[in-house]
Order: C-alpha cells, then sequence, then structure tokens
C-alpha cells in the first residue's frame, strides 16, 4: 500500500522525467545548411543581363544533406524605378539527391523584363528540411542600352593558305592534320575601353570550354593567339589583324601555327604543349574567347572540327 509520502516522492519523480525528456527535445541540433560556392551570376560573374537573350549562371552546391531543389528568383528592389511590374523564377528538380553537385545553367532573360537593377536571388532547399537564400544584384538592360555589345563579324579560318572554314561553313573537310598551318581572323564588334581575345584550340575530351579570359585553364588551352586593346574612347571593331588603309599596309599580321607544334603562340611567353593538352587525333574545339575589363563583360564563340596527326 502506498503511503501519501511514497505519492508524493512518485510525482516528484514523473516531473523531473518530463522535465527531462523536455530538455532533450529542446536541445535537437539543428539541420545542417547548404552551402554555394564560386558563384557567377552572369559571364564572368559581371552581374549583367539582356533582355531576350542568354544568361549564364554557374556554381557550386554542398547540401546539408541532400539536395531537394534550387531555385532563383529575379525580383524587383524597393526604391528602384521600373516601367512595370515583374518578376521571374526558375526552379531546378533534376539536382534533388544529390549531395554534391556543380549547377551550370543557361536560360534566356524573358523578353517581357523591363530595364533596371534586381535582385537575383538563388535557393537551395535541402531534403533535411535546411533553406539557404543569397541575394546578388543583376542589372538587366536592353541591348542597345549595353555600355559595350560584343559582336563576332568575322570568324574565319585558312589552312596551308586555303580557305578552311568562312561566315559558319567549312570550305571542305573539316580536319586538321599533323603539319598543316593555321592562320585565323577574328573580329569583334561594339567594344571600347580595355579588352583581350584569346583564341584557342581545345582538346573536347578534356571537357574545357572557357567562357570568360580569367576561366581559360592552359594547361588544357592551345593558344593560337593573343591580342588586347586599352584605352578605346569610342565604339569601334577589334580584330587580330589590323591593315592600314591610309598607307596599304599591314601593322598586325595573322600569326601562323602549325598542327604538331611543341609549342603554342602564348603571349609574352609561348607555352609547351604537353602534359593534359599533348596533341591527339580526335575531335577539339576551335574558338575566340574575349573579356572587356573596363565593363566586365565577355563573348566567347566555339566551333567543333577534328585533328588527325597521321
Amino acid at each position: 500500500m502506498n503511503t501519501p509520502n511514497t505519492k508524493l516522492i512518485i510525482g516528484f519523480i514523473g516531473l523531473g522525467a518530463l522535465a527531462f525528456s523536455s530538455c532533450k527535445k529542446d536541445s535537437q541540433p539543428e539541420p545542417a545548411m547548404p552551402v554555394i560556392e564560386h558563384v557567377e551570376v552572369g559571364l564572368g560573374d559581371n552581374g549583367i543581363g539582356v533582355v531576350g537573350e542568354d544568361f549564364h549562371l554557374e556554381m557550386d552546391v554542398v547540401a546539408g544533406e541532400r539536395i531537394d531543389v534550387v531555385q532563383v528568383r529575379i525580383e524587383q528592389r524597393a526604391g528602384e524605378t521600373y516601367t512595370r511590374q515583374w518578376h521571374h523564377e526558375i526552379t531546378w528538380e533534376q539536382y534533388r539527391g544529390a549531395r554534391n553537385t556543380n549547377v551550370h545553367r543557361h536560360f534566356d532573360i524573358p523578353e517581357d523584363a523591363p530595364e533596371g537593377t534586381y535582385d537575383f536571388v538563388i535557393v537551395v532547399q535541402d531534403q533535411n528540411g535546411a533553406r539557404l537564400e543569397e541575394k546578388r544584384t543583376l542589372r538587366i538592360y536592353l541591348r542597345e542600352n549595353l555600355p559595350v555589345d560584343p559582336t563576332l563579324t568575322i570568324f574565319n579560318i585558312h589552312n596551308n593558305n586555303e580557305i578552311f572554314y568562312r561566315n559558319g561553313e567549312f570550305a571542305g573537310a573539316d580536319v586538321f592534320r599533323g603539319g598543316d598551318i593555321i592562320r585565323s581572323q577574328v573580329t569583334i564588334g561594339g567594344l571600347k575601353g580595355d579588352g583581350a581575345m584569346y583564341i584557342l584550340l581545345i582538346d573536347k575530351q578534356l571537357n574545357h570550354r572557357p567562357e570568360t579570359v580569367d576561366g581559360i585553364d592552359f594547361s588544357k588551352a592551345i593558344v593560337y593567339d593573343v591580342y588586347q586593346h586599352e584605352g578605346w574612347e569610342t565604339v569601334g571593331d577589334f580584330s587580330n589583324f589590323v591593315f592600314d588603309l591610309e598607307t596599304f599596309t599591314t601593322v598586325r599580321a595573322l600569326p601562323r601555327f602549325t598542327i604538331g607544334a611543341d609549342q603554342d603562340n602564348n603571349s609574352p611567353q609561348p607555352n609547351p604543349i604537353s602534359g593534359d593538352k599533348t596533341w591527339k587525333s580526335g575531335d577539339y574545339l576551335f574558338g575566340v574567347v574575349y573579356t572587356n575589363t573596363t565593363h566586365n563583360m565577355s563573348f566567347y564563340h566555339y566551333i567543333d572540327l577534328k585533328v588527325a596527326l597521321n
């Protein structure tokens, strides 16, 4: 038989157990947060988008547990002036279940986007319930209002003094053979300020396709040519072939480059063609990468071709 004192003791024990249980629940750890790194909003992380045109986003995502969804929102800012109300949202579910991933997406800025400065909101939802949001700044322009507008106007390749590629078409075969001599003219319009172009040949097996000058990995890219402009106050065309119409003399000739050479045409110091980029027969990219350092805008263009050393 329980005495009154026994009941009182039991009651205190029950309250203590309840308090202990409550403390255990209160001390549950917060779910691990996802992390985003190496974010590029726009080419070269320039934070610029153009109405109706392709936009670049890249980042590395590490989940707290497993990724649920990745989302971006483009939102108007309080205190900014816009011609109309507008917002945009994209959600990608294909990363669901990944522990970590590289998110590299290209999407068009919608045609109805008004010009202005926006919040570019990156959202990563984790399957453990954690949610990360980070804001970046995005400036959206109409093309005619861009500070510079890199536009490819000439992209030609000659092989052994004959036309190899011009105006988007191969003259015949799309193959460079060992010992062939390349010359290539590239002209980009709509430029001013300071900038540099690199013309590259890259083995496709290396999975390297740089979109900005800073993104070039010279252990993988063979440099055909590099050229710079500085201090241009008015908009003009920038070409790696320069001819003076007044004197009818060539100011800068197109460099020559031999398939199978021991070193490339990088400047001021050529790079050896060795290691990962040692010559191989197979599929290659040939293209130009340009970055305007004054206005932090980049441009790139590649074509596919083949190299046959034998």
